[in-house]
């Protein structure tokens, strides 16, 4: 079996919805590379019994707790006299610690404080994780074949923390049981649709081969998973992979890791195209997920929010007569959009978005949610239009889905 794992995030903020809590995520899929299994995450706030009970009820579940959050130096930050309490220790200082405090304080040309003196002073029975990039260091405990880790909230500090020594600490300790996961990604299809399509396949996967649907935004990634990592076993995987693909392979876009954004420029590449966009409801949401890719600038020209009919028409000469008869939001302004951005960026592909995100501007004929996107390379210059949401943000970022999509979609015609 998995060594098993409970994360325990604490702090006000994240109860209050004032900070989100993205380190449990983080930490969550480090474990699980390691073929350690997570089967809770606990969120409390900065409040003694709570810290002490979570300790509890989590060590006597799981053989790893990792905690993360009120390690700084003030009085509300509880974490660390709850653990000297929990394990009936006392603080001693660490010299080293002090002095790798002192150094960032001195690099940083500021003063040392009592207070951040004190963030040297550890429990007794722990072994101390120097931090090289801020001033709390983490914490490990270990008790009755139980490891307990308690590391700043910071999600830089405790990610490079956890990189550089508590992951590679906790390979040594736990024996990896060999999980593998293979994820085929797919867009353009909801999660029912999807299943009802690959319900023979799934009906006859072996039973030490599972399978999970993960919906995101436009998105449904199928994660095969197996327990033993030796090479038959992924070749199985692959033979499963191989069987299902011809049953929805025009919605598959990659596999594992690989985003939508990242399978475009991908495909782009390839066929040594670029691309640039107009987009206008998006606010250049689309141009932020296509630069969000390293070395987009060999594939991307650029883009032009054009969010006025104004600059519709002066820069990307959109004819005044289609948008006064069509509107904005219609077929034949995102038709022009996409085929003028094309022209004028001298590129191979234009893309262009413009719609209602809402929540005001809606019309009876044209209500709120209503996108259309256009495409134009060479060989066709096509349009769709989607009937989304209420919510400005799901339309925002739905409709950039949606157009990288069709993208995709043109660019396997040719």
């Amino acid at each position: 079996m998995p060594a098993t794992a409970i994360v325990i995030s604490i702090g006000d903020e994240i109860l209050y919805g004032q900070t989100l809590d993205t380190n449990s995520h983080w930490i969550s899929g480090e474990l699980d590379n390691l073929g350690i299994r997570v089967i809770q995450k606990i969120t409390i706030g900065d409040v003694k019994e709570e810290i002490l009970n979570s300790l509890a009820y989590a060590e006597n579940r799981a053989d790893i707790i990792l905690i993360t959050g009120g390690l700084g130096p003030t009085n509300d930050d509880l974490t660390k006299p709850c653990l000297v309490e929990y394990f009936d220790t006392h603080l001693i200082r660490h010299d080293d610690i002090l002095d790798n405090i002192a150094n960032l304080f001195a690099k940083a040309g500021r003063e040392m404080s009592i207070l951040n003196e004190q963030q040297a002073d550890l429990p007794a029975n722990c072994t101390p994780i120097q931090n090289p990039i801020g001033t709390a260091p983490a914490m490990w405990f270990e008790r009755n074949g139980k490891v307990i880790v308690s590391m700043p909230g910071v999600p830089f500090e405790m990610k490079r923390m956890m990189s550089d020594t508590i992951l590679s600490k906790l390979t040594e300790k736990y024996n990896k049981d060999g999980i593998y996961h293979r994820m085929v990604r797919t867009i353009g299809i909801p999660e029912s649709m999807l299943a009802e399509k690959i319900k023979d396949w799934e009906d006859n996967l072996p039973t030490h081969l599972k399978l999970a649907y993960l919906p995101t935004m436009g998105n449904v990634k199928l994660r095969l998973t197996t327990s033993a990592a030796d090479n038959s076993r992924k070749e199985e995987v692959q033979g499963q992979i191989d069987n299902l693909l011809p049953l929805i392979d025009k919605y598959v876009y990659g596999f594992d890791d690989e985003e939508i954004e990242e399978a475009i420029g991908r495909m782009l590449k390839d066929r040594n195209y670029t691309l640039a966009v107009a987009e206008s409801c998006t606010g250049g949401f689309l141009s932020h997920k296509i630069t969000s890719v390293p070395g987009s600038s060999q594939w991307y020209k650029g883009g032009f929010v054009p969010y006025s009919n104004q600059l519709k028409n002066e820069q990307l000469k959109v004819d005044e007569k289609i948008l006064e008869q069509d509107g904005a939001v219609s077929e034949s302004v995102v038709l022009a959009l996409a085929k003028n951005v094309r022209e004028e960026f001298r590129c191979d592909v234009g893309v262009s978005i413009s719609g209602i995100a809402g929540p005001g501007g809606g019309t009876k004929e044209k209500p709120v949610g209503t996108v259309w996107i256009g495409y134009s390379d060479k060989n066709r210059t096509v349009a769709k239009k989607l009937q989304l949401t209420k919510d400005r943000k799901i339309n925002i970022q739905y409709s950039a889905i949606a157009a990288l999509n069709m993208i995709r979609i043109n660019l396997d015609k040719d």
